[in-house]
């Protein structure tokens, strides 16, 4: 099996967009201290250079959770692999996604979260398939809308492979 990759998205887009956001979000929490929880693995890439564009205080955390597996179509089947490390009661939690897809995964996560009394939660994805959605989910800052494709790069994998490509590219596999 062969795999290529055509880049949809370039590094330098990428960048400026994340710039862009990590203002809105500054202006949006300003006077405010921001919790942001970082959704592992894909969300990594995201997250890191994000927070370094956001001018308010942040502290972050950690949660993996995976409806996908080694495939590129979602199970449907939501596991919870990584929890939190510390409480969100009473914070501004920011939750920073690489790929909202059908939102299945973000919902569940999203209902957990509100458990535990966060002051407020609000989503940042950095790509958004609007035409994979079967449940809704509000997304406060979304980086680019994609089409229905599968991508890869900066944090987004094919079984694990790919996640260190600077930009966002299109797979095509070859069998």
């Amino acid at each position: 099996m062969e795999v290529n990759v055509k880049v949809l998205i370039s590094e330098d887009e990428v960048k400026e967009r994340i710039r862009a956001i990590g203002e809105q979000i500054s202006a949006d929490y300003a006077g405010k201290e921001l919790h942001v929880v970082c959704i592992l693995k894909g969300g990594v890439f995201f997250m890191c250079d994000l927070v370094k564009n956001i001018t308010v205080p942040v502290t972050h955390d950690f949660m993996s959770v995976s409806s996908y597996g080694d495939g590129t179509v979602s199970t449907g089947r939501i596991k919870l692999i990584k929890d939190l490390d510390e409480s969100i009661e009473g914070k501004d939690v920011l939750i920073v996604e690489d790929i909202l897809d059908t939102g299945r995964t973000l919902h569940h996560l999203i209902q957990l979260l509100h458990t535990r009394n966060p002051k407020s939660i609000k989503l940042c994805t950095l790509l958004d398939k609007p035409d994979r959605r079967v449940i809704d989910v509000p997304v406060d800052y979304v980086g680019f809308q994609i089409p229905d494709l599968f991508v890869v790069g900066y944090g987004l994998d094919y079984a694990q492979h790919y996640r260190n490509l600077p930009y966002i590219g299109v797979v095509d596999v070859e069998e």
